[in-house]
């Protein structure tokens, strides 16, 4: 069969160095060094003001009074350097620091990434949080957290009519709010001048005293600001990330000008394809996740890119408008998780235009760490073949919060769901047996330097030689070729017990089933913990729909109740327990969720995979109706489902 063939795409990493440790552990590490990179991330920033002033840094539709989205409105590297230092000087002027940052809490958007900038030209660090905190919550818990943990100074929310009742429930009396689109009935807005941070919140719904985020950026800049910024350094903190939080309360992540810098230049050495021309990026992760905030601005900012700010979102409400605008824009490199690439995959079918825009200078594709389910994949190449005669390379690696995220990546273009591949430059994996299982752990200039205000979860996150214990859980692609890397072995902590004692290993039991489920299982949570049997909860993909007959606005629940969807599952459901060895690999039980995972309540985590603690936390009374068989259609090994509707928990 002759090969197939792909754009050509250069990899920068295809030899790795291993070498064994004590008993048990061994070390690895990229056959090559990490080069110089910048001391501060706003380096690149002056650079290419400086070098090319009107090319466009950033740009965002503008939203419309009837809520619909209009023309994109720029920002330039110029003017983007203009705002930051005008907003520099208006941070000094109120004295933040550390100790007193900025909390973004608003969505992407321009003045968000113009303020983040001006808090690293200042040398104060800004917290942006996740915006679920202050739109979906009802008690507000999260954000007062993230308030208690940083003590901010300032606090920043696109539009007060959106924000201002979690700003009134969690925000200090004396914290200055700065909004976009003020209130709309207001006092004149008044600029708080600095003042000591109160711990309580203020108990009026609406302030009167709040200053206009225009009033920043018309601050006039002193020397003050040149001094700053030669003030922060490699150790300098530029922002704070908080942890998706779905056990424990979320712990506040130390990113450094070090740990981003060396990441964006690890980044360049293993895909050497965002140095051979400006990236430009079609991209809607959130801010609040490394991958968004960290991977994707970072790597636009460090090569002079364009980031077109994407509204849209994988889900059915918002998807259409991610896909006009990759209609409309043409990325040369682009990211999303899985269930983004599944409604891509489904609209290139027949969606000439989609199709010859998104592929027409498209480099490199990149999804994050959790499975992606083979058949879409399929589909992805057939209609890349069909429209350019090659297919694009599908990148994925593994990372985390605390490793800036860029830790590891494939190196070849012939990648499988579930292929990490091998460390970036100045990145030294240490690869520890823990109970049958292999732990990768970090060192490098990317890691962070621990939590603020955690000493002892600090503590408790690096191992004896300081190096970053993981969670993850990885083994070789292929063991006689140690230079194809990793591949993900699932979480060390997912694994559990039945209440017989047998071991169950969820990693390799999920991606059994995805593979025996495709295409229509996009990812699966295991339970059963302290249980007498394993049952699993499947989050399907969209193609259930075609499976189900019905229209194609019907709602998921009623797909998932179908007759066809449930007698497919019966079906996987038998085949899974004819080839079980035991109770440890046996499905006994299986439900269909209507609801998707989200990243906002850290169902997913920040490289994408799913995370079965949070999951289970969060559906916990699932669990315990389908063990308890208290669920409709609850589907065991030779058995029918019962009668009524699915699970949507």
């Amino acid at each position: 069969m002759t090969a197939p063939k792909f754009r050509p795409l250069t990899f920068g990493v295809t030899r790795v160095v291993l070498r064994d440790g004590v008993p048990g552990t061994h070390y690895l590490q990229a056959d090559q060094p990490l080069q110089a990179y910048p001391e501060r991330i706003t380096d690149r920033l002056q650079h290419w003001a400086t070098t090319t002033p009107n090319r466009s840094f950033m740009a965002r539709r503008d939203k419309l009074a009837d809520g619909s989205s209009g023309d994109w409105r720029h920002v330039t590297y110029a003017q983007a350097w203009a705002q930051a230092r005008s907003i520099a000087q208006a941070l000094i002027d109120r004295g933040l620091s550390a100790e007193r940052p900025v909390v973004i809490l608003s969505e992407n958007d321009l003045e968000h990434a113009v303020l983040a900038l001006g808090c690293l030209v200042a040398g104060v660090p800004y917290v942006p949080a996740s915006p679920p905190y202050s739109l979906v919550s009802q008690d507000f818990d999260k954000l007062k957290h993230v308030m208690r943990t940083v003590t901010p100074g300032l606090v920043f929310a696109a539009d007060a009519a959106r924000y201002s009742k979690a700003i009134a429930a969690a925000v200090g009396a004396g914290v200055e709010v700065v909004y976009t689109t003020p209130p709309a009935k207001t006092t004149t807005p008044v600029r708080t001048e600095p003042v000591e941070v109160l711990a309580s919140a203020s108990t009026s719904s609406t302030r009167t005293a709040f200053t206009l985020f225009e009033q920043l950026i018309a601050t006039p800049v002193t020397p003050a600001v040149d001094a700053a910024m030669s003030a922060t350094g490699p150790d300098t903190i530029a922002k704070f990330l908080f942890t998706s939080g779905s056990t424990k309360l979320p712990k506040a992540v130390i990113n450094t000008q070090r740990l981003w810098c060396a990441n964006q230049q690890q980044m360049a050495q293993s895909m050497p394809v965002l140095t051979e021309a400006p990236p430009i990026l079609v991209d809607w992760l959130p801010w609040n996740h490394t991958f968004g905030g960290n991977h994707n601005v970072g790597m636009v900012l460090y090569h002079g890119g364009t980031l077109y700010i994407d509204d849209g979102k994988p889900t059915p409400a918002l998807m259409h408008e991610t896909l006009r605008n990759l209609r409309e824009i043409a990325p040369t490199v682009y990211f999303n998780v899985p269930t983004g690439f599944e409604a891509i995959a489904n609209a290139m079918k027949t969606d000439d235009a989609l199709r010859k825009n998104l592929l027409s200078r498209v480099r490199m594709f990149f999804y994050a760490g959790a499975g992606l389910a083979q058949p879409i994949w399929d589909s992805l190449y057939e209609s890349q073949e069909r429209e350019i005669g090659e297919r694009i390379v599908m990148n994925t690696g593994l990372g985390m919060t605390e490793s800036g995220p860029f830790a590891i990546s494939v190196n070849s273009p012939h990648v499988n769901s579930g292929d990490l591949g091998v460390p970036t430059p100045g990145m030294e994996l240490k690869l520890v047996d823990m109970d049958g299982k292999t732990e990768v752990r970090y060192k490098g200039p990317n890691v962070t330097p621990g939590y603020w205000r955690a000493p002892q979860e600090t503590a408790e996150a690096f191992d004896e030689e300081g190096f970053f214990c993981t969670g993850d859980a990885v083994k070789w692609i292929d063991a006689n070729d140690i230079h194809q890397g990793l591949k993900f072995d699932g979480r060390i902590a997912e694994d559990f017990k039945l209440a017989t004692g047998t071991f169950v290993s969820v990693g390799p039991m999920r991606a059994k089933i995805i593979a025996a489920g495709a295409p229509y299982i996009q990812d699966v949570v295991l339970t059963g913990i302290n249980l007498k049997e394993v049952g699993a909860m499947v989050f399907p993909t969209q193609a259930v729909r075609t499976l189900s007959g019905l229209p194609a606005n019907a709602v998921m629940a009623d797909v998932l109740s179908s007759t066809p969807v449930l007698a497919h599952f019966q079906t996987l459901v038998d085949t899974l327990a004819r080839t079980a060895t035991g109770s440890a690999n046996r499905i006994a039980r299986l439900c269909l969720l209507a609801e998707p995972p989200t990243i906002d309540r850290g169902e997913i985590t920040d490289k994408g995979s799913i995370n079965q603690r949070a999951v289970l936390a969060h559906r916990a009374a699932t669990v315990a109706d389908l063990h308890e068989n208290r669920l409709n259609f609850i589907l065991k090994p030779g058995s029918s489902p019962l009668k009524s509707s699915t699970s949507s928990s």
